[in-house]
C-alpha cells in the first residue's frame, strides 16, 4: 500500500514544529516513522493541523470520553480560536505513516501566573492513543513532547490530572502524585446551534 502521508510543509500547523523536542521524535516507534529514500524522519509527531478533522482527531479523543462531532466548520473555528491565543495552547498529534490518520493526541496549555515571579505552569490535557496503537510508547512520547514544550516555554512546573489507574503510567513518565484534584461540573446545557 502506498503511503498517503502529508508532509508538514503542506499543512497549516497550530504552532512551529521545531518547538517539539527532536530527541522525543527520534524515539518514536518505527511504525510511526516516515521513510524518505534511506533516511528516517519523524515529522509525523507534529502540531495539530487545520485539516486534522479529516484525520480522525475526534475519534482518537473519544478514547477518553464522549466526544460530540461539531462538524468540520465548527472544529476549524475552534482550531483558529485557540491558535489566536498566542503562546498558550500546544496541541500535538502522532500520525500513522500508512494511513495518514491520527493515532495519538495530547495538548499542553500555558497558564500565566502572578506568583513565582510571574511564572507559568504547563497543564497537560487530553492524552489519548488509538486502542489499536497502544503498547508502542506513543503515550510516553506525547507526554515527553508536551513536557519539553512546557519547559522550553519557561514553565516552572508541568501538571496533569489522571485517574488512579493511570498513576503508574505517569510515574513512568517522571511525574509524581501531588495533592488532589477537585471538580464541579456545570449542569448540562443544550448544545449550541451551529454558528453562521
Amino acid at each position: 500500500m502506498s503511503s498517503m502521508f502529508t508532509p508538514d510543509s503542506k499543512l497549516e500547523l497550530f504552532f512551529p514544529v521545531d518547538l517539539i523536542p527532536a530527541q522525543v521524535k527520534a524515539q518514536l516507534h518505527p511504525d510511526v516513522h516516515v521513510r524518505y529514500n534511506q533516511f528516517v524522519t519523524t515529522t509525523n509527531l507534529r502540531p495539530l493541523a487545520s485539516t486534522d478533522y479529516h484525520r480522525g482527531h475526534l475519534a482518537v479523543l473519544s478514547v477518553l470520553t464522549v466526544v460530540s462531532d461539531p462538524g468540520e466548520s465548527e472544529w476549524l473555528a475552534q482550531f483558529r480560536s485557540m491558535r489566536a491565543a498566542l503562546n498558550t495552547y500546544y496541541p500535538i498529534v502522532i500520525v500513522s505513516k500508512q494511513t495518514d490518520q491520527i493515532v495519538g493526541v495530547g495538548c499542553v496549555f500555558i497558564e500565566r501566573k502572578f506568583l513565582r515571579g510571574l511564572g507559568s505552569v504547563g497543564h497537560i490535557e487530553d492524552i489519548a492513543v488509538d486502542k489499536n496503537q497502544q503498547g508502542k510508547k506513543l503515550g510516553l512520547r506525547i507526554i515527553q513532547a508536551l513536557t519539553g514544550i512546557s519547559e522550553s516555554s519557561g514553565c516552572y512546573k508541568t501538571i496533569l490530572n489522571c485517574s488512579d489507574d493511570n498513576i503508574p503510567f505517569y510515574e513512568k513518565c517522571g511525574y509524581q502524585k501531588k495533592e488532589n484534584e477537585m471538580a464541579k461540573y456545570a449542569p448540562e446545557r443544550p448544545q449550541p446551534s451551529a454558528r453562521l
